[in-house]
């Protein structure tokens, strides 16, 4: 009965499975979501969902699968109001004062009130406005939108009016995380997971199960064994543009540093202005006085680092192509030859660049970024995020 709500799944691009899908079926047979829609909808979600990126594609989905009748042809209407019927008999049971339950009883009670709402259904052939009888809006039928009832149901309605429907069908109240969106910490930590090699290193401190158990069956007494915890082995290179035309995304930057910091053991940081030169440095108060050169890095960090350079990447094509093109110094070393020495060093490279994707055929050097890495330029966002960690592994 719910394999239209599957296959929507499945349309809106959430990868879920048959078995993810019987075990839905599992939880509603055990009466883990029993008479409740937001316990439905969360049952659903858990079973059926494994990557926080697609809770918002659910939620167009869960919309679409269970929307108001106003989209559906008075058959199909039938059809899903068998199936919930004893849903709202008990949710009504459980919620409703004693006023409210005489207030349905005057139409002849609930069983009446759904009774007549299947009938209209059947009757009915097109849309309706107004009136008093007919599944419509701006009436006073108890059926429909946008009218006023004492006691009704509210079909196809954004949002409550009167406060007199003594059912919604189609409400939903559910917050929505999208994968496009701009940030934030915690998102940005879920996308950086994709970058992950586990590894156990330092002290053993960790409780090691298994060999517990195996342990304390060769010796016949309780022996505990520990283990060093795991940790996410991947080394990384972050390279950080500041200053000019990245100052209206320093938030969204430092919230990519603060997540990669607590993400990665092993990360390495620099600054860096429009382009990469002959120095990056690691204070922003002492640009001048204190850089590291940037032969220096090449040296110090080798091959199995990966390196993540984040800037907008809009700057002259000076900057990039020519000697002395730097605005700030004059550079012996055009840019571009600065990017294709760390990208040789370091062939597990990409660039995350804040600034919006559709501007980005609009900024000559954005392009010529885009072709020194190869296309591995991506939209600082959280599909981007994913995308460079799958380019990186």
């Amino acid at each position: 009965m719910f394999l239209p709500f599957f296959e929507t799944l499945r349309k809106t691009g959430i990868p879920v499975s048959l078995r993810e899908y019987l075990g839905f079926l599992e939880g509603l047979a055990a009466g883990l979501a029993t008479y409740e829609v937001e316990t439905f909808y969360y049952l659903a979600r858990t079973a059926m969902v494994k990557d926080e990126r697609h809770l918002d594609r659910f939620d167009r989905a869960f919309a679409e699968a269970f929307k108001g009748v106003e989209a559906l042809t008075p058959e199909q209407v039938l059809e899903a109001l068998d199936l919930p019927a004893e849903w709202l008999e008990k949710l009504l049971e459980r919620t409703l004062t004693p006023e409210e339950k005489a207030q349905i009883e005057a139409l002849g009670g609930f069983d009446k009130l759904m009774e007549t709402l299947k009938k209209r259904l059947e009757e009915q052939k097109g849309r309706h406005q107004g009136g008093s009888k007919w599944i419509g809006t701006a009436g006073t039928s108890p059926f429909g939108a946008y009218g006023y009832n004492p006691e009704g149901v509210r079909i196809g309605q954004k949002e409550s009016r009167h406060q007199r429907a003594v059912k919604v069908w189609d409400k939903r109240e559910f917050r929505n995380l999208d994968d496009t969106v701009e940030l934030g910490t915690r998102n940005i930590k879920v996308a950086l997971k994709r970058l992950r090699r586990w590894a156990r290193t330092g002290a053993a401190e960790e409780l090691d199960l298994p060999g517990t158990i195996r342990a304390t069956a060769e010796h016949g007494y309780l022996d505990v064994q520990t283990r060093p915890e795991r940790h996410n082995a991947v080394k990384v290179l972050l390279f950080l543009d500041v200053g000019g035309s990245m100052d209206p995304h320093i938030r969204v930057v430092e919230e990519l540093f603060s997540a990669a910091r607590a993400e990665f053991k092993h990360l390495e940081y620099y600054y860096f202005h429009n382009c990469l030169y002959e120095g990056v440095w690691r204070d922003n108060h002492r640009r001048w006085d204190q850089q590291t050169p940037t032969w220096e890095v090449l040296r110090t960090y080798g091959p199995d680092y990966k390196a993540i350079f984040v800037g907008d990447a809009s700057m002259s094509p000076y900057e990039i192509a020519h000697p002395g093109g730097a605005n700030e110094h004059w550079n012996k070393e055009a840019g571009q030859v600065w990017l294709e020495r760390a990208r040789g060093q370091w062939p597990s490279n990409a660039w995350l660049n804040p600034l919006p994707e559709r501007y980005w055929p609009h900024t000559q050097s954005v392009g010529m970024i885009t072709r020194i890495f190869e296309g591995a330029m991506f939209p600082l966002t959280l599909d981007g995020i994913g995308r460079a960690m799958k380019a990186l592994t």
